[in-house]
């Protein structure tokens, strides 16, 4: 039973920080490449970071670099992403997911939500 579930999000306001999480379960984390994925309000979805299995070499995509971090904890089997200095745009909802090879995503969560609102 393969699982991951998000958690931390909420409403914060602009300028403001939230850590979201994904904890991991039936699968061998250590050997996914694991990435954020966001879907704003009426909108597709839009790949926002990935990390490797291996170095842990990390990715971002263009409008979140110096702002997201993204990092995992394989003795947790868990995902994170630190977002600053968010965004009205930053609103959506984000899902983690697992992909064997970096670029694959096999496996969603359900997401969370996160909006930034004044």
């Amino acid at each position: 039973e393969v699982q991951l579930v998000e958690s931390g999000g909420g409403l914060v306001q602009p300028g403001g920080s939230l850590r979201l999480s994904c904890a991991a379960s039936g699968f061998t984390f250590n050997d996914y490449a694991m990435s954020w994925v966001r879907q704003a309000p009426g909108k597709g979805l839009e790949w926002v970071s990935l990390i490797s299995w291996n170095r842990g070499d990390t990715y971002y995509a263009e409008s979140m670099k110096g702002r997201f971090t993204i990092s995992r904890d394989n003795a947790k089997s868990t995902l994170y992403l630190q977002m600053n200095s968010l965004k009205s745009e930053d609103t959506a909802v984000y899902y983690c997911a697992a992909g064997v090879v970096a670029g694959d995503m096999d496996y969603w969560g359900k997401g969370t939500l996160v909006t930034v609102s004044s």
